[in-house]
């Protein structure tokens, strides 16, 4: 099978790469040897067309400064090479975001499956300015009109679209590297959040709103804040407006490498999510898997996390909230038994398990559209 996926973030681009970016990579290396794979990535300083860890990289579009503008420019070269050369192609994928207006379908007869991995609505007003926002809205709500198959990461996304002219829908979680199974966890004197430097998104205010409250009870527990995004710089300002009792107990080791995450994992009290709106981070599941206790968010994304009592929730944005959460778990004599119930359910959730169900339902679509 011929595949061509649009992965708007790639390894290497000066913007970052997060889950959309890691996915797909942990996905393809799996089954690359089986495979042809070709990634349509949007064009970065010193980007060159080749081969990356296995993988045929095509770097599209016009590099610049604004993010918007490199966004805007890959959506058209990558529509204009979708239309010049789809027929070299068994079937195409194309990730999800309001922010690249593609409509892919229009420009090929090839098999299309759209991968959905969030959905932000309403919360874009908060965000943007209400006309950014209302474009971003719009196309949100009606380009999965267009397609016929559907990738979702979790179910809760399914929900808030409507789909029905779907032909075929796949809800296919995030994964976790098998190695964290194994991990024997332990415990130093610091609470974690890994994930990206997004602060309305992540709730990175509201946690170190949180965390200056919790500190007067426990002074000797530290907040690890580990990852990278477009808000550091902002978010490093914010920091130098607190006061120094408190922030000379906040650490920002940045991007943390494969190598040292079952580390930090391991040694952390447990690991906290407090986003606004979220999917399914991958990082929560690797939590899990490292046998960590977690405290989310109550989102209905993360409602799963309670339901299998692998950790415990908050009100969303609220800091008072999150604060008294943060001291119950700290205190909760059953954080450990969470951690190793969040593991035992993240067993099937490995990239191994997720690459093999992805593929399944490519060759699925694939075998209908031949033979319909």
């Amino acid at each position: 099978m011929k595949i061509l996926h649009l992965l708007y973030e790639s390894k290497g681009d000066a913007f970052g790469i997060g889950g959309v970016g890691i996915r797909a990579y942990e996905i393809y290396k799996r089954i690359k040897e089986r495979h042809d794979v070709t990634l349509l990535c949007k064009k970065y300083p010193c980007a060159n067309d080749g081969d990356i860890e296995g993988l045929r990289h095509i770097f599209v579009g016009t590099e610049s400064n604004s993010l918007m503008k490199t966004l805007l420019s890959y959506a058209y070269h990558a529509s204009r090479f979708v239309k010049g050369h789809s027929h070299e192609y068994d079937i195409i994928v194309e990730e999800f975001s309001p922010a690249i207006p593609m409509f892919i379908h229009a420009f090929t007869k090839k098999p299309t499956v759209l991968q959905v991995q969030g959905h932000t609505g309403k919360l874009y007003f908060r965000k943007y300015n209400p006309f950014y926002a209302s474009s971003l809205s719009l196309i949100e709500l009606l380009r999965p009109r267009f397609y016929d198959n559907f990738i979702f990461a979790n179910p809760e996304t399914m929900k808030k679209l409507s789909l029905k002219k779907a032909k075929h829908i796949a809800i296919i979680s995030n994964g976790i590297s098998s190695e964290l199974l194994n991990m024997p966890p332990d415990e130093s004197d610091y609470i974690l959040y890994l994930g990206r430097i997004d602060i309305y998104g992540k709730g990175l205010d509201i946690l170190l709103d949180a965390y200056g409250k919790f500190l007067k009870s426990f002074p000797q527990v530290r907040l690890v804040i580990a990852g990278d995004g477009s808000d550091r710089e902002r978010f490093e300002a914010m920091l130098m407006k607190l006061p120094e009792e408190i922030r000379k107990h906040i650490e920002l080791p940045g991007w943390v490498s494969d190598e040292k995450k079952s580390s930090v994992f391991s040694k952390a009290l447990f690991v906290i999510f407090p986003s606004r709106h979220d999917v399914q981070p991958i990082a929560v599941l690797e939590a899990m898997g490292s046998g960590k206790a977690v405290l989310v968010s109550d989102i209905p994304e993360f409602r799963f996390v309670k339901d299998i009592g692998a950790g415990t929730d908050f009100k969303t944005g609220d800091a008072g909230s999150l604060g008294r959460a943060m001291k119950d778990l700290l205190r909760h004599r059953e954080r450990k038994e969470m951690g190793q119930r969040g593991r035992h359910w993240v067993k099937d959730f490995t990239w191994d398990k997720i690459a093999l169900k992805y593929e399944e339902f490519l060759c699925r679509v694939l075998e209908k559209w031949e033979h319909p």
